[in-house]
């Protein structure tokens, strides 16, 4: 064994929004536990920033909502969808919702997370990037950084889309898809919006998000499709600008404020599934798995995911390895299932998602009263995607275009069919999924 090394009943690889609340978690339940990441806080990171309700109820659990809220996060209790002339509007009232939507910078949530992290007991080293996993009797069995080894029985590696413990431990990609869209925003001060409101928007082929955030700041950006991400890196500031000015209502929201920093963008990415788990190893959060960041799932995916998982470590940890690699693996299981829609439906709001079809069954969802409502429950996870656009909407809304536009009956047919064999192979890849995973 290294003599320079520690033993802990966990090791969690990566401080951020999985991490952090995980090894806090486990602390709490009397497990020792190292945190390690390369950056030091507070440090930013490329993502989403809302935090759907279903995610700041986990914060409420761990009692570090109130910090967030002193810190300054952002109430965001309204949904505004704009769609080349639908609108949807919703609200996340307290009556239908246990809780808001939070927007933070990941600056600040970041920091807050490991420092609750510190204080329940965590044993965390920042700077500390992971160069190697260790091995005994076949397993992980700990980490080694460049200042010294850490052992245990179990390593998470929540250390996000370019995973070290991922790539060391051999886990492979699966259910890839190919990006939509670059994702570019700017953080603007000076912006009179006090109503807590959340706006998506797709004008041709542009598609947009603002968002009050912290700190009294507004967070506006542009997402222009992949086919044209060379052009728009190649002039940032004059794309991002002409983009702006593409949706009035964000414009007018925006005049006369100012922006602060530079224009921050996602443009390299894809959507992926990861194997999960092996023998003394478990991925969580965006290093397990990542979707098209279009329907800001990630933060939320993440604590949802921890919570879960720190019940199963904390059951497990002690016993029979075997009986910690089958829960590992049983949580898996559970993971792939609960991303299964939302996976796909994220990939089908980022792309250029343009058909006659898909303009109808929003429409028609905006005329219901309670559409706006069920659109917000998808996003919390209270309803499937495939219940919101269920085949009884989906034949109405074949129904009408046909009835109402007889000549757009060949194309609808079409994109209906498209859509049904595209729903097939998802369904298909999520049941051949790599065989680790599909056992009982």
């Amino acid at each position: 064994m290294d003599g320079n090394s520690e033993r802990f009943d966990v090791v969690v690889v990566g401080a951020r929004c999985a991490g952090s609340p995980l090894a806090t978690m486990l602390a709490r339940r009397g497990l020792r536990v190292c945190l390690l990441d390369r950056s030091t806080f507070p440090s930013d990171s490329l993502s989403t920033h809302l935090i759907q309700p279903c995610g700041v109820e986990v914060l409420e659990r761990l009692g570090l909502l109130d910090r967030l809220l002193a810190a300054g996060a952002a109430t965001v209790g309204r949904l505004s969808l704009v769609s080349d002339g639908v609108r949807i509007e919703a609200a996340t009232d307290a009556e239908t919702f246990a809780a808001p939507s939070l927007c933070l910078r990941r600056i600040r949530l970041d920091h807050l997370l490991v420092e609750a992290a510190a204080a329940a007991g965590v044993e965390v080293h920042t700077g500390s990037g992971v160069t190697e996993l260790l091995q005994e009797g076949g397993r992980i069995a700990g980490v080694r950084t460049r200042q010294r080894a850490f052992r245990a029985p179990l390593v998470v590696g929540a250390d996000g889309r370019a995973s070290t413990v991922a790539n060391l431990a051999g886990a492979a990609e699966y259910r890839a898809e190919p990006p939509g869209r670059l994702f570019s925003w700017g953080y603007f001060e000076g912006v009179a919006e006090d109503e807590g409101r959340l706006r998506l928007g797709k004008i041709g082929e542009l598609a947009y998000l603002s968002c009050p955030t912290d700190s009294g700041l507004f967070l506006a950006g542009v997402c222009p499709l992949m086919a044209a991400r060379d052009a728009y890196l190649a002039d940032r500031e004059g794309g991002f600008a002409a983009g702006i000015a593409g949706w009035p209502e964000l414009a007018g929201l925006l005049a006369g404020a100012r922006r602060i920093g530079p224009i921050r963008v996602l443009a390299d990415w894809h959507g992926f599934m990861r194997e999960a788990a092996g023998p003394g190893w478990v991925l969580l959060g965006d290093a397990g798995h990542f979707k098209d960041p279009t329907p800001a799932q990630g933060i939320s995916d993440a604590l949802r995911q921890a919570e879960r998982l720190a019940g199963v470590i904390a059951e497990a940890t002690g016993g029979d390895v075997a009986e910690l690699d089958g829960a590992l693996r049983s949580w898996w299981r559970w993971r792939d299932d609960d991303a299964h829609e939302m996976y796909g439906f994220a990939s089908d709001i980022g792309s250029d998602d343009s058909g006659l079809l898909s303009h109808e069954l929003l429409a028609r969802l905006a005329a219901e009263s309670d559409g706006g409502e069920q659109l917000l429950r998808v996003l919390n996870h209270e309803l499937l995607p495939s219940q919101l656009f269920s085949l009884r909407r989906v034949g109405g809304a074949v129904a009408g275009i046909v009835r109402e536009r007889p000549r757009r009956a060949p194309a609808v047919a079409a994109e209906l069919a498209f859509e049904l064999r595209k729903e097939a192979r998802r369904a298909w890849q999520h049941h051949r999924r790599p065989a680790a995973a599909s056992l009982s």
